[in-house]
């Protein structure tokens, strides 16, 4: 296997990559509350930001495919600030599965840290969502932005159980498939090189993130508290004020409920477990 293959010295083995996520989770079972907690919120905010940004970049482009494409580019800085100034991501943090496979964290910190640090989150997002809709960002080109939100939020807060389940599964097996591809990398033009282009994947695939959702649907149901960008949704999409009505708290949690179980099953079980059982499991030849 690896052990066989002579690695690049800017590169740690696969099984480095996943010894060194395993520690690292280590650290994270054991933070301080307060810690974590700010830590946290600072998580939700970078990933809110890399939201923000991404949806100035597209929201008068027709193509769907271009769009998502030019998204997924800047879409990846929220992951890159995390891996490169710190923070504490729930999506990431689901691999702390391996972790408790390796007996070297307890099930019930690994369940705290989650929770903490997807509150927290929440609480980053929020924030960026507050400080976005104030600046007067979404009355870019005659408030067509803030009609974009509307729209990215309204499907969202409308997908199916099924559809938000499966895309979080798919999501969070390139985000944390980035995160390893990070601690695999030595040097920080590895590492942003390693996040920018599974995160890219997973924005331009359309899949469903719920820390970035957490930033998407509460800026469109701040946006729809105005009355012209309501209007403008109108006039570009065919969206009418009784179908913003769906962009509520109930709205909001039919998509993170979906969304958060399947991250957890793509970070956790899909690469999380497979990883932990090829790389740290005794194989021995019959």
């Amino acid at each position: 296997m690896e052990d066989s293959v002579t690695m690049n010295s800017n590169m740690n083995t696969p099984a480095e990559a996943i010894e060194a996520n395993i520690n690292a989770g280590v650290g994270k079972a054991n933070l301080p509350l307060g810690k974590m907690i700010l830590l946290g919120i600072m998580a939700g905010a970078f990933i809110a930001i890399g939201g923000a940004s991404s949806n100035v970049s597209v929201h008068s482009m027709a193509d769907v495919g271009l769009a998502r494409t030019l998204a997924g580019c800047i879409f990846p800085v929220g992951l890159m600030m995390i891996v490169l100034v710190g923070g504490e991501l729930f999506t990431g943090n689901c691999l702390m599965m391996m972790g408790v496979l390796d007996k070297k964290i307890k099930g019930l910190q690994m369940l705290r840290n989650l929770v903490v640090v997807y509150l927290s989150n929440l609480v980053g997002a929020l924030i960026v969502d507050v400080l976005v809709f104030y600046s007067g960002q979404f009355d870019y080109t005659g408030g067509a932005l803030g009609a974009y939100t509307i729209k990215v939020a309204l499907a969202k807060a409308n997908i199916s159980f099924g559809k938000g389940f499966t895309s979080g599964i798919m999501c969070n097996i390139l985000v944390c498939g980035a995160i390893l591809a990070a601690a695999a990398a030595k040097d920080a033009t590895g590492k942003i090189f390693a996040c920018f282009f599974p995160i890219l994947a997973f924005v331009a695939a359309g899949y469903e993130h719920c820390v970035a959702n957490m930033y998407y649907i509460p800026a469109g149901i701040l946006a729809a508290t105005k009355a012209e960008y309501v209007t403008k949704a109108e006039e570009l999409y065919g969206i009418t004020a009784t179908q913003c009505e769906a962009l509520s708290v109930s709205g909001m949690l039919q998509n993170l409920l979906p969304v958060t179980l399947g991250n957890i099953v793509g970070g956790s079980i899909c690469l999380g477990c497979l990883c932990y059982f090829i790389y740290r499991k005794n194989w021995t030849r019959r």
